[in-house]
């Protein structure tokens, strides 16, 4: 591990001082390109140079423990010393774990309603808000490609876009369905029902980064529509793309601008398509080796929602916080924090 940290090192070195260069600097593209493969070194860098301190602080606290005037503050240094250096060669373990290419990508996200009719449609609503939430917490953009709205206020089904760094690396885990229970509106009985809304959340492709033969596609305009059928405007400029080999539809109907709403509409196929091919090849991976955190496929029950108790569980890591309301406003960080560890203490294991 330490040999490939040195080469790591010295990569990264190399690489601050081709930023210097007239032709690096003066090409835009070169230099994008070495800046960002820096900033990704960068943590795994000062990961090791903080490890080599820290051994360093070790020899020098032995060479010390025979000294009769310092031989106690030195033994006291060593076991400091000793604890801070196990736990920075656990950390770079974690840093040299395989990345996911996906994690820096824009994510869509997916949100149908599942068992539980209009109560299920809510809480789609809800869950949509939740995202929302974080996603306006951490600074990144959402956009709206897709909305089919129920007259009560729910949804049957929306796909959005979330832009922003690392928007997938934090994202990911959410793929799967989620339960709720609590006492609906319409209840008047007061009885809990139990209903649930499938989430899928798709790394963002470009519609070239996933090839698509054209003849494959079968491609329909129409006007977009509200809740209720109202229409929202007058022109055929909503999409809808049938890729015929799969079945996957996709429809795209938010923008004004039909060129818009079909460029939309394909990334958001290439991205299924893609999303589709990943699941197939991951199934026969997880029937030896079933991960802590869950397969993430759509048909997976992922976690709870359950207000009366006022608490969330997460069954992938038995994981249960007693803040659904702030969960249910976007305070996802504890959990995603949770799951990101489980899944790093996963692919530890398996090295």
């Amino acid at each position: 591990m330490f040999e490939k940290l040195a080469e790591i090192e010295k990569k990264y070195i190399d690489l601050s001082e081709s930023l210097e260069l007239p032709e690096v600097y003066s090409d835009p593209e070169s230099y994008a390109k070495a800046a960002r493969e820096l900033k990704e070194l960068k943590p795994v860098v000062e990961g090791y140079r903080r490890w080599r301190e820290l051994g360093a602080r070790c020899d020098e606290a032995k060479e010390l423990l025979s000294d009769p005037e310092l031989g106690d503050m030195a033994r006291e240094e060593l076991e400091s010393a000793k604890q801070e250096l196990g736990a920075a060669e656990e950390e770079l373990k974690i840093l040299l774990l395989p990345r996911d290419p996906n994690d820096e990508r824009n994510v869509i996200i997916e949100i149908r309603g599942g068992v539980g009719g209009e109560e299920a449609n809510l809480f789609a609503a809800d869950l949509y808000r939740m995202y929302s939430m974080y996603a306006e917490a951490r600074r990144w953009k959402t956009q709206i490609a897709y909305i089919n709205e129920t007259e009560l206020g729910g949804i049957k089904e929306i796909s959005f876009i979330v832009e922003g760094a690392g928007a997938y690396s934090r994202l990911k885990f959410e793929s799967g369905v989620h339960r709720v229970q609590r006492v609906p509106d319409t209840e008047s009985g007061g009885r809990i029902h139990t209903s649930t809304v499938t989430v899928a959340v798709l790394p963002e492709l470009e519609e070239m980064e996933f090839e698509i033969n054209p003849a494959d596609l079968q491609i329909d305009t129409f006007r977009s529509t509200g809740a209720g059928g109202q229409k929202v405007n007058k022109t055929e400029s909503a999409i809808r793309i049938t890729h015929i080999p799969t079945g996957t539809v996709v429809e795209c109907q938010d923008e004004r601008s039909q060129y818009k709403n079909k460029d939309r509409a394909m990334k958001i196929l290439a991205s299924r398509l893609y999303e589709a091919e990943r699941e197939k090849r991951d199934a026969a991976v997880a029937a030896e080796r079933r991960s802590q955190v869950g397969t993430g496929m759509r048909n997976e029950r992922i976690r709870t929602y359950n207000f009366p108790q006022g608490r969330v569980t997460d069954h992938r890591i038995n994981l249960t916080l007693y803040k659904i309301d702030q969960i249910m406003n976007g305070a996802l960080d504890e959990l995603i924090d949770a799951l990101i560890t489980a899944d790093q203490a996963e692919r530890l294991k398996s090295t």
